[in-house]
């Protein structure tokens, strides 16, 4: 479960990302999260991720307290938590399996259980025949639906996506969210990060709007101003 409790986050620089927001979401949940450039989107992903911490109000996250959790608290955290960036970040000069098992690698997982992960979660999410292609010679959905594997390779309970369709064409984004659907069924926890209205209209999941630091709306059905793009 997510939980934020009146989460106030201030910066050095004096201006507040997050004013006071207030948001949960329940194991196996499928939520859309929108709001304008600068709302606090960003912000709430670090603070998930244990990267940030509160400056106020309380933050829990699959049974973790964000404002009380120790540094070597933090690597368990994020093995709860996979994340699905924009931009990929995966690593060129690794086939596809190599950079699905180096996120195992990292945990400290053992190469049995790499060997044995790794073909499922490719074959989950439609890769099992490019084990040994390299991310330069796919397709941008290609490339998503390796970073997608990467996220879920060690069995988290929550995926994040950012602006997962942020760089594909309208039919990748479509099978991407259906992946993630797909992914949802499975019981995992699903918060994507979207300025897709097309998208988040037709999923017809729950959506959290955020605006100026704060929740301005929760539910299934949200008002076309919501969405902007950066």
């Amino acid at each position: 479960m997510i939980q934020f409790v009146d989460v106030v986050k201030s910066y050095e620089q004096g201006n507040n990302a997050l004013n006071g927001a207030t948001l949960q979401v329940e194991d196996g949940e499928f939520v859309f999260l929108i709001g304008p450039s600068g709302s606090g989107k960003s912000t709430i992903i670090r603070l998930i991720t244990g990267e940030l911490k509160p400056t106020s109000g309380t933050v829990h996250v699959n049974g973790y307290n964000l404002e009380r959790i120790r540094k070597r608290e933090i690597p368990y955290l994020r093995r709860t938590v996979g994340v699905v960036f924009q931009d990929f970040r995966l690593i060129n000069k690794m086939t596809v399996y190599e950079n699905v098992a180096f996120a195992m690698r990292v945990v400290g997982a053992r190469e049995k259980e790499i060997r044995e992960r790794v073909p499922y979660v490719l074959e989950l999410v439609g890769l099992e025949s490019k084990m040994d292609r390299h991310p330069n010679e796919m397709s941008g959905g290609e490339q998503q639906r390796l970073a997608i594997a990467r996220a879920l390779v060690n069995n988290p309970s929550t995926i994040i996506a950012d602006e997962p369709t942020g760089n594909l064409d309208p039919e990748r984004s479509f099978e991407i969210m259906a992946l993630l659907q797909e992914i949802n069924n499975l019981g995992t926890t699903v918060l994507v990060v979207s300025h897709d209205q097309n998208l988040v209209e037709l999923f017809g999941k729950r959506v959290i709007a955020i605006d100026e630091g704060v929740v301005v709306s929760d539910g299934l059905e949200e008002e076309e101003d919501i969405y902007e793009t950066e």
